[in-house]
């Protein structure tokens, strides 16, 4: 089983993996020169998010700056708009259904790590250097309908269902059923939605 594979199975893996590495950097370079384009340069954002994106449905409107780690384990349904200087760690699978909105600063994370610093490093090198460190995945899936507020922070393995509003700043910590309205955090379900 490759790097990759663990990763994407929510495996222990490494980083430091040269395969992951390389797609790493080719997802640098691409956000790079997504993120100095001209606002207007509809084309090119076009066509780097195609190159970018591991799939996407029509009307995606992404607002630079914009960050990811591999861009290639990213989804968009229909119809959605994300905003400002969003950070998305798609170590593992991002699906966002259709009719989305995420707002500025929202931060979307697959990975993290094991709290134990041995586990997490391994044995410390002859020179007192470690490897890069060891990481775990899980996905993060939106359903359609859903806005994201501002600043909001959604966490590794949480599931959004669909007709959603995450309320501004929240952190969620798990799964947030369809038709509700969330915020807090942890964020929890403070009312039905419609």
């Amino acid at each position: 089983m490759t790097e990759r594979e663990k990763m994407l199975a929510g495996q222990l893996y490494d980083c430091g993996d040269p395969e992951l590495l390389a797609q790493w950097h080719r997802a640098k370079d691409l956000i790079r020169d997504y993120n100095q384009l001209d606002s207007a340069d509809a084309a090119e954002k076009d066509r780097i998010l195609t190159e970018l994106l591991g799939g996407r449905g029509a009307n995606l409107w992404v607002t630079a700056p914009f960050y990811v780690d591999y861009g290639n384990n990213i989804y968009f349904g229909n119809n959605c708009e994300v905003n400002m200087n969003c950070t998305f760690l798609d170590d593992n699978r991002i699906v966002i259904g259709d009719n989305a909105l995420i707002a500025p600063n929202v931060q979307i994370y697959t990975a993290f790590h094991p709290t134990n610093a041995v586990d997490r490093f391994g044995p410390l090198r002859e020179d007192g250097s470690f490897s890069f460190c060891k990481t775990r995945t899980a996905p993060v899936i939106i359903g359609n309908s859903v806005w994201i507020g501002g600043g909001a922070i959604l966490l590794p393995g949480v599931h959004i269902g669909d007709n959603v509003v995450i309320g501004a700043g929240s952190v969620v910590t798990h799964d947030i059923p369809s038709d509700s309205i969330a915020f807090g955090n942890p964020c929890r379900v403070v009312r039905k939605n419609g």
